[in-house]
């Protein structure tokens, strides 16, 4: 990994100044550069990272040798995930992941230099102003931009009316919101109920069904998946596949039947 000349931020504004350099690097990657990124990422090599550099660079490589990394290392391993579901799927993955990693340089730079309460504080409002990568990378930045100033334009206009000083008035608003409540409140039981009735009819259909990977019976309180090959079921902390990850594999191939198709000739 060569990302020129090594320099530490010392101050706030610094280490803002490097986690916005390497923001938008792993932005274009994902954006403008994401053709030449897929081609990088490819899933016969060995496992490979997605870095950012303050000077706004990308660059697909391996992890660093040296133990502990000299910084936190990105998520491992991106490139083996890329043909295994939908292109906009994979790349939102990546994004979270990435998140995830310009969180962490930055703070250990606070840790290094010992930044105090308020300045960890003013760094991560700093940080919080901007949109993720991962809004960026699906759009949901514009959306939340557009509801914004839906929400300004709502506000000013509800705020050049007349308002009413009538005890009448006031006795009313309260009247709706306390039906509102009311509403909110049965519905939200209606929802418990429908929810506890689904996880009984579930422990009665796979209350007999056992992890392929164990061997221990099925629990509605633990994450499953399903094999889309062989149909068999796993826990997903046996197979290592957290829910969130679930839901961005178009097909789930469990350990055993993915070594079975690498071995065919």
């Amino acid at each position: 990994m060569d990302s020129g000349p090594q320099y530490n931020p010392r101050t706030v504004e610094e280490v803002f100044r490097d986690f916005k350099g390497r923001r938008a690097g792993m932005i274009k990657a994902l954006t403008s550069d994401v053709e030449e990124f897929f081609q990088q990422c490819d899933p016969d090599k060995e496992n490979l990272c997605l870095y950012g550099f303050p000077n706004e660079q990308w660059e697909v490589n391996l992890p660093a040798e040296e133990v502990p990394p000299e910084l936190p290392e990105p998520a491992l391993g991106i490139n083996f995930a890329r043909d295994g579901m939908q292109s906009k799927d994979w790349l939102s993955l990546v994004a979270v992941h990435s998140d995830a990693w310009l969180l962490a340089v930055a703070f250990y730079f606070g840790a290094r230099f010992v930044f105090d309460k308020a300045d960890r504080k003013r760094l991560f409002n700093m940080i919080n102003e901007l949109p993720t990568i991962y809004e960026v990378v699906t759009g949901a930045a514009k959306k939340q931009a557009k509801e914004k100033s839906s929400v300004v334009l709502n506000h000013s206009s509800s705020s050049s009316r007349p308002k009413s000083n009538s005890k009448g008035g006031v006795v009313n608003i309260n009247q709706g919101k306390q039906q509102q409540h009311t509403k909110v409140a049965q519905a939200a039981k209606e929802d418990e109920d429908e929810d506890e009735e689904e996880e009984e009819e579930e422990e009665e259909e796979h209350g007999d069904t056992l992890c392929g990977a164990c061997g221990e019976n099925y629990a509605s309180d633990e994450f499953w998946i399903c094999c889309d090959i062989c149909e068999r079921w796993f826990h997903g902390k046996c197979v290592k596949i957290t829910p969130a990850r679930a839901e961005h594999i178009k097909q789930y191939k469990c350990p055993s039947c993915s070594s079975n198709k690498r071995v065919r000739p």
